[in-house]
């Protein structure tokens, strides 16, 4: 007796409802199809409640909801509000497939391998918690990442017999390159390394890695080593995905863990973790997943029966019409197309970044190239603290940000929703500060 039978059994599967024929994602997808033209930034614009009184250089911390996602929220609130236990019932044994399918067609991969989450921060948590380590094998990060991820790495060292060793991949962000990169990767690892861990785009320096080079460097070394002395290696890819046109599939990563609330637009607490079969194999499970874990309990189901997505996403009750509103999300930048999103967010920071090299009391740290940067420009500003910048331009109606590094930076982060405009006003606010 597998979920969906026990369930009529105990009486607790609905019948079509009021909800059910309208609330599957696929109608939802369907439904939404033209909504918004491909590359339309102005219709995109107008779909955010966002204030027009600033201009918003931020967005990248916390997305505001568009209005498809926002709609999807509602939705489900309301479902959930008006008969939350027939709602709950109705939704739950599907939904989150639907969804972690939803993502695989925006990443790339299958769904099955796809589990959900609440953010970065929690499946680089998870992630790194799970990993199978012996006493004495080494964990190889970085000296630019997030303190999520340094935090999780110590906490899985401590509890293994794990050690963990950083290196820095380079020195001067504004003259780094993809060959000196994956050098310093490769002469960081030793024989003992069997995790490497990365950032694709750094939110220090706005540095992005050379993903599938840099894989490709792991690869070569895979292929001289036993199968269980294999490196594993895992990117925390949050601000990369929503900008960058790639399937995550295709990088060369084994695991790819990203927050689906910033670039992405998508609702507040939700991320995604995709991972190949062999870095799923190597890892598991943190916290109990909900049916799949209390149905393989009750004997109903074998683990094999399970996808592993389903069975390494955490259980208990979440925000659900947060998480299950996260389609409309992926649905929204498919029809604006993912090739004409990354060369228009690329367009934008180059018009950002060549606008600040030609100031000679500004110091630009992120690369020029757009194969090494993505939606982040870090600067300073002679003279000035990074976070005196922030004050100055917020003052002028320009929202922006500053590093929140040991060695902080001003930063600008110009999106899908900001047009050239508000970048030549952004750039004049910089020059008056001579």
């Amino acid at each position: 007796m597998l979920r969906r039978e026990f369930l009529g059994a105990a009486g607790l599967a609905l019948g079509a409802t009021a909800y059910g024929s309208s609330s599957s994602i696929a109608a939802v997808a369907g439904a939404g199809s033209g909504a918004i033209g491909a590359g339309d930034w102005v219709a995109l614009r107008n779909l955010f409640p966002l204030t027009r009184d600033y201009i918003q250089l931020s967005t990248f911390l916390l997305a505001s909801h568009p209005k498809p996602v926002s709609d999807e929220i509602d939705r489900h609130r309301r479902g959930l509000d008006e008969n939350p236990s027939d709602y709950w019932h109705e939704h739950f044994e599907t939904i989150d497939g639907e969804v972690s399918a939803a993502a695989a067609r925006y990443m790339g991969g299958q769904g099955k391998q796809i589990a959900l989450t609440d953010s970065t921060t929690m499946g680089l948590g998870l992630v790194y918690s799970g990993l199978k380590l012996r006493p004495g094998d080494e964990i190889l990060q970085t000296t630019h990442d997030h303190y999520s991820t340094d935090l999780s790495l110590a906490n899985r060292a401590e509890r293994t017999g794990a050690k963990i060793r950083r290196i820095s991949l380079y020195e001067d962000p504004a003259t780094v390159s993809e060959d000196s990169i994956v050098s310093n990767l490769q002469k960081g690892i030793s024989d003992s390394t069997q995790v490497v861990a990365v950032t694709w785009v750094h939110s220090s320096t706005g540095v992005k890695l050379p993903l599938r080079a840099m894989a490709d460097a792991i690869g070569e070394i895979n292929r001289k080593r036993a199968e269980e002395d294999q490196i594993l290696f895992c990117v925390d890819g949050v601000h990369g995905f929503g900008v960058e046109d790639q399937d995550v599939s295709k990088l060369g990563c084994d695991f790819f863990i990203a927050g689906t609330h910033k670039w992405i637009f998508g609702p507040r607490g939700t991320g995604v973790i995709w991972g190949n079969d062999r870095a799923w194999q190597q890892s598991v499970a943190v916290i109990p997943s909900f049916s799949a874990s209390y149905n393989v309990w009750l004997g109903l189901e074998t683990q094999d029966q399970v996808p592993v997505g389903e069975h390494m996403s955490p259980g208990g009750f979440h925000s659900f019409e947060h998480r299950w509103a996260l389609p409309a999300a992926f649905e929204l930048h498919l029809q604006l197309n993912k090739a004409k999103v990354q060369e228009r967010i690329h367009q934008l920071n180059t018009q950002t970044k060549e606008g600040l090299a030609k100031m000679s009391h500004v110091k630009l740290y992120t690369p020029m190239s757009s194969e090494l940067s993505a939606g982040l420009v870090c600067f300073d500003v002679d003279g000035i603290a990074p976070q005196d910048v922030v004050k100055r331009m917020h003052d002028k109606g320009i929202i922006m940000s500053n590093t929140p590094y040991r060695e902080s930076y001003a930063r600008f982060a110009p999106s899908l929703i900001n047009n050239e405009n508000e970048i030549d006003r952004a750039l004049a606010g910089i020059a008056e500060m001579k």
